[in-house]
């Protein structure tokens, strides 16, 4: 006898709901390559992270691909809108799957979701794929909206050489 329930899908007006539209809608925005839309997403003490070890939680004192904040994620908006970064030249096309979404902490209106994401981007006649645990802390605003005040990216493969990572956002 099966007894997995097989119905399951969020109440998109619970917590955990809106967390995961907000999710999904950040990946619309980076698939989009909107990146000004997905910058206004952040809080302004907000960090974005790739970490290279990825049992790393002391990302300040550690080496990242990436570690940014409201300062360098601006940059890092700017460089992609300019045309003039290598990774924006002939920029990749890509397409996210985030799913198996776990609440796994609350603080008030804060909840951190963990997530796994399926990345392929598509350059040059070349297909690659990324994998990676996401985790987002998200903080929900009485008005309904939310603001990302940090999102980890954990490669599965992050103690490889890896190049043209910045498309990952």
């Amino acid at each position: 006898m099966n007894t997995m329930n097989t119905s399951f899908a969020p109440d998109l007006n619970s917590a955990l709901g809106r967390a995961i539209t907000f999710i999904w809608h950040e990946a619309d925005l980076l698939d989009r390559k909107d990146y000004a839309a997905w910058g206004a997403l952040w809080s302004a003490d907000g960090h974005y992270v790739i970490p290279i070890d990825p049992d790393s939680t002391d990302y300040a004192a550690q080496l990242n691909y990436a570690y940014d904040d409201a300062r360098m994620r601006q940059l890092r908006i700017e460089r992609f809108q300019s045309g003039y970064s290598m990774s924006t030249a002939d920029a990749a096309r890509t397409v996210r799957t985030v799913s198996r979404f776990t609440l796994a902490g609350t603080d008030g209106d804060v909840l951190e979701v963990r997530s796994a994401q399926l990345l392929a981007a598509y350059k040059r006649g070349a297909l690659s794929q990324f994998a990676a645990e996401l985790s987002h802390r998200i903080r929900l605003l009485p008005d309904g909206g939310a603001v990302l005040e940090q999102k980890v990216v954990r490669l599965i493969n992050s103690h490889d050489a890896l190049n043209a990572l910045g498309f990952l956002l």
